[in-house]
């Protein structure tokens, strides 16, 4: 990754790419692929594949260790350009209802029909013995607190694992507490032995508009695997199951952003940041000092004016909703991919929260 100029984030890539997770049925019927089912399964599957079926039974600690990193994500570096995701070998995603990589889509339609609910299955997916599923209770305190520190310990960091996200308990309690939210969809995994949620993964309700199409959809967020089990495939474990969460509710589309490349990018999404304190960031090396560049230039270039440029600009209120509201609706109506907020949606994600969002509006 390109280190930025002084001011801008070394967090993350330049660009988010905006992922259709197409259809959200994770082939809950294709046995053979995804090594779900009866012993016939595991016998197609074979004993040594990363799909088949664990007796955990015949396992020593040792053996039972190895099979659950089989079931994790990583084995190779992931894509962060198209040109590197076109020879890149996807063994997950290769089996999922999505577009390739190189596939041309001419139709705005469902890649596979809806599944009536009573074809999907009800039953979580089988995890090794050690670890358990759970629905992580943010209301509470002790569970969210959980959450924070898996996903402060975990979670996205820069390419030189000196930097990452520090989400706040009321930053996470806003993102997955939307309108229609459900404690099923707050899905973890935990360790038997000392109850430690070792893994986690979430999806809120959302319409999104594909063209002229509005589609009930779910987002997908904060999937994050313990450090201990990187690049051992519990990522699709957790999406698997998230899935089979999801589709129980009726729906079967969702979408997901990544800082790689992932089948099938449909929108890229730029991110806009101003440092605040260049020197500081500077000397802990999040950003660095561009060549022909002084700090006491760069000092000078970040300064804020005494005064907003934005005449009447005001902290939003909810006297400001029904009009903010409208100006969205109008400037969204511009894209063919656009989510599509009611107004309660609005105004959960909108209105002003301490340390969590500031929107303004001008009067």
């Amino acid at each position: 990754m390109k280190e930025p100029p002084a001011g801008n984030t070394k967090l993350d890539d330049e660009n988010k790419k905006v992922m259709a997770a197409g259809d959200s049925k994770m082939d809950q019927n294709n046995d053979k692929e995804n090594g779900d089912g009866d012993e016939s399964t595991q016998n197609v599957a074979g004993r040594n594949s990363p799909t088949a079926v664990i007796d955990l039974k015949e396992l020593t600690e040792s053996a039972l260790m190895k099979k659950f990193e089989m079931l994790t994500v990583g084995g190779t570096s992931a894509a962060k350009h198209i040109t590197e995701a076109q020879r890149h070998k996807y063994l997950f995603w290769d089996t999922q209802p999505v577009p390739k990589i190189n596939e041309m889509v001419t139709e705005n339609r469902a890649i596979e029909p809806p599944l009536d609910i009573s074809e999907v299955r009800e039953e979580p997916f089988s995890l090794p013995d050690p670890f358990c599923w759970c629905d992580v209770e943010i209301n509470s305190v002790k569970e969210l607190t959980e959450l924070y520190t898996l996903l402060t310990e975990n979670y996205v960091e820069d390419d030189d694992n000196m930097f990452r996200f520090d989400y706040s308990p009321e930053f996470l309690l806003w993102a997955l507490k939307a309108p229609g939210w459900m404690k099923k969809w707050h899905c973890g995994v935990r360790a038997k032995s000392n109850g430690k949620l070792i893994a986690f993964i979430s999806a809120i309700p959302s319409v999104i508009r594909v063209y002229d199409e509005q589609i009930k959809m779910v987002e997908i967020n904060f999937l994050c695997v313990h450090k201990k089990l990187r690049s051992k495939r519990v990522a699709p474990v957790l999406i698997r199951e998230i899935t089979r969460r999801v589709n129980r509710e009726g729906i079967f589309q969702a979408v997901f952003t990544a800082g790689v490349v992932l089948p099938k990018p449909i929108a890229t999404c730029r991110y806009w940041h101003r440092s605040l304190n260049p020197k500081k960031l500077i000397e802990v090396k999040f950003s660095h000092l561009s060549r022909k560049m002084t700090m006491q230039r760069t000092l000078k270039l970040y300064k804020l004016p005494e005064h907003p440029k934005t005449t009447n600009l005001v902290p939003m209120k909810k006297c400001h909703i029904d009009g903010a509201y409208g100006l969205l609706q109008c400037y969204l109506k511009k894209f063919n991919l656009s989510p599509q907020f009611t107004r309660a949606d609005f105004e959960h994600f909108f209105m002003p929260r301490e340390d969590v969002i500031y929107s303004y509006v001008a009067l």
